[in-house]
């Protein structure tokens, strides 16, 4: 008898709201209560879309507008839909994402003017293969949030990135883009307070997560399979 297919949770939100933290705060959380877990990242995730993720997020794409970007991503997702998502979802591994088709809609459609009908045709070919089963959008204030990004830059020794960089009147639109998305879809997404301490997120996103998305866990636990570790 074939496994139950796994459960597909991804989270957004703009910089800095702690979706990397959370997302592994989250698959600890799964695994303690016997489920196999992939945690990823995109863009990345895969051999073929990390080398795009350097290409993205060094700017080098962005003097080619938000269609070139959007292109690129969902390159990036295609490869990574087939290599690590969809694999594990067939064998009943749950996955956690951070960011994944609503980023595209923000950043490139929303932010980037790009119809919506073209995101529609990239998602279909990209990633119908692997819908979001729970979207948790975690959302700061923006000045919180490039503030926490900024910090955890300096602490790494590295520069910010092609999204970063952008001043703050962008990243306020961001935010309101990802809570009209979460408004708009509310049986998917869950817009998640991201103020407070790690802890206190994380309590509030199992509290989401169990009362969305509970199931009993199976008696024999599948092999674990793991993505790239995000950022």
């Amino acid at each position: 008898m074939s496994a139950a297919r796994g459960r597909f949770i991804t989270l957004e939100g703009g910089e800095g709201t702690g979706k990397s933290t959370q997302a592994r705060r989250l698959a600890a959380a799964l695994e303690a209560r016997g489920y196999a877990v992939a945690i990823t990242r995109e863009p990345g995730g895969s051999v073929g879309a990390e080398a795009l993720r350097q290409v993205i997020l060094s700017g080098a794409a962005k003097d080619f507008g938000p269609a070139a970007e959007a292109l690129l991503f969902a390159a990036a997702r295609a490869d990574h839909v087939d290599s690590l998502i969809r694999p594990a979802l067939d064998a009943g591994t749950w996955v956690v994402c951070d960011r994944f088709i609503d980023s595209t809609r923000v950043y490139q459609g929303v932010l980037g003017g790009l119809d919506a009908a073209l995101l529609d045709d990239l998602e279909q070919v990209a990633a119908a293969a692997a819908r979001p089963d729970l979207t948790l959008v975690l959302d700061v204030p923006p000045q919180v949030g490039l503030a926490r990004a900024a910090a955890r830059g300096e602490e790494r020794g590295e520069e910010a990135d092609r999204f970063e960089s952008e001043g703050l009147a962008f990243h306020g639109k961001v935010r309101d883009a990802f809570l009209a998305l979460a408004k708009a879809e509310p049986e998917r997404c869950a817009v998640i307070d991201a103020a407070g301490t790690p802890d206190e997120v994380a309590a509030r996103i199992w509290d989401v997560v169990a009362a969305r998305m509970w199931r009993p866990a199976p008696k024999r636990q599948a092999a674990k399979r793991r993505g790239t570790k995000p950022r």
